[in-house]
């Protein structure tokens, strides 16, 4: 039995017309698509502009037929009563409403109308298929947060269940924690791993301690898709030697879509389907491809809420072999509120200093996860568990390295830590500023 498809449809979300609709849209050739992203586009913001009061307002000044006159919106735009924001014809009760994670620092409750939700959901089956993975049948091994209220805790638990899915708890990453993990991989055919990357990455740590290929352990296995958190070159490394399977690295927001997916070329080919992807400079004006700037989306299908020309909070990278049809993204680099501001005046992503840190503290294995937070301009913390203390010729090393590749005379302290704080999700934010 098709269970997932089957939970969608009881949900009014019409799975079958939204991957017939995906299929047709990437039959086109490619001066068909091009007409069709112009024509998505125009007819989103037009529709809004007619039945949606909040949007009227904010984009009192667009002419429709110059698309830079459109202008940006951020989370904080959006952080008012969802009420104020649904368009004219769509009530809370015949939408998909969620709120975003807040990882961001600006959450906020956002809605879908159904069959833009049907169509994310197409846009996801289709790209994992890349990878065999078919979700009415494919067994998922999950690695997510979960509420911890029992009403949420279960209605979770029934959704794991139609989606033919088993969660393992990112809160506990104890070795006695993954010993159970580990017994749940040998007695049942998972096909593949799903979840946020830190949580996985430190499963591979604790088979690289024992030894053990997942692979061989689970022999179903087909491949690892990584989310919600930046994934590293050496973690990357490690997960495909103790998995023992393709990695693949997923780009998304619930508010909006899946962005962009690893494709079997080891691209990360952005959703040009039901999304359009920009990046720009700091007056909004579109970057040439290779270019660095924020990456501002378009939900081409969101009749219930705009999401145009909308400012996720993250800074990336097009390729330069970029199309409209096919964009790349090269380079992920981090969210733009994650900018240390250093006494100099000059500025750095948060996750440098995650990297460069990276790349000493972890090298012997004893420190199993770290974050970086910001405390003045002077002044960082490196938050650690580890098996026993840091040396201080290792601390030195780190600060040394700080200075080398930031600029001198900056505070790096230590706290050893038996557990770092996630958020209610189970996402772990590398870098935090705290200067205001």
């Amino acid at each position: 039995m098709r269970l997932f498809d089957f939970s969608l449809k009881i949900n009014g979300f019409n799975i079958n017309k939204a991957k017939l609709a995906l299929s047709k849209i990437q039959s086109l050739n490619d001066v068909e698509f091009n007409r069709y992203l112009e024509e998505k586009k125009k007819e989103i913001v037009l529709f809004h502009l007619q039945n949606n009061n909040f949007y009227k307002s904010f984009g009192e000044n667009i002419d429709v037929n110059d698309w830079n006159s459109i202008p940006v919106m951020t989370k904080r735009h959006l952080q008012q009563p969802l009420e104020k924001r649904l368009s004219n014809g769509f009530a809370l009760k015949d939408v998909y409403v969620n709120k975003t994670s807040g990882s961001s620092g600006d959450p906020f409750i956002f809605a879908k109308d159904k069959w833009c939700h049907a169509m994310t959901w197409a846009e996801i089956m289709n790209r994992f298929s890349w990878y065999d993975i078919n979700f009415n049948t494919s067994k998922q091994a999950r690695f997510y947060g979960i509420p911890l209220d029992k009403k949420s805790y279960y209605k979770e638990r029934l959704k794991d269940w139609f989606s033919n899915r088993f969660r393992f708890s990112v809160f506990d990453l104890s070795d006695a924690a993954f010993e159970k993990v580990l017994l749940k991989f040998k007695s049942s055919e998972f096909d593949f791993i799903n979840g946020y990357t830190s949580p996985i990455v430190q499963f591979a740590k604790f088979l690289n301690r024992k030894q053990i290929i997942l692979k061989n352990v689970c022999p179903s296995l087909k491949v690892c898709i990584v989310t919600s958190e930046m994934l590293f070159d050496d973690d990357k490394v490690l997960l495909e030697k103790q998995f023992g399977i393709p990695i693949v690295n997923e780009y998304g927001a619930s508010e909006l879509d899946l962005i962009a997916f690893q494709n079997t070329n080891n691209e990360w080919q952005i959703n040009s389907e039901t999304l359009f992807v920009e990046v720009l400079d700091e007056k909004n004006k579109p970057l040439p491809y290779g270019e660095e700037g924020r990456i501002v989306i378009t939900s081409l299908y969101n009749k219930a809420h705009p999401f145009i020309r909308y400012d996720i909070g993250d800074i990336g990278i097009l390729d330069e072999q970029s199309t409209l049809r096919t964009p790349i993204l090269k380079k992920l680099i981090g969210r733009t509120n994650d900018i240390a501001v250093l006494p100099s005046g000059k500025t750095a992503a948060g996750l440098t200093f995650y990297y460069i840190t990276k790349s000493v503290i972890e090298n012997d294995g004893n420190v199993s996860e770290f974050i970086i937070e910001q405390l003045s301009l002077d002044t960082f913390k490196i938050k650690f568990v580890s098996k026993k203390e840091l040396s201080q010729d290792k601390k030195n090393t780190i600060a040394k390295a700080m200075e080398q590749y930031l600029e001198p005379n900056i505070t790096i302290t230590f706290e050893r830590v038996n557990v770092l704080d996630r958020s209610k999700s189970g996402k772990l934010k590398q870098f935090t500023s705290y200067l205001k």
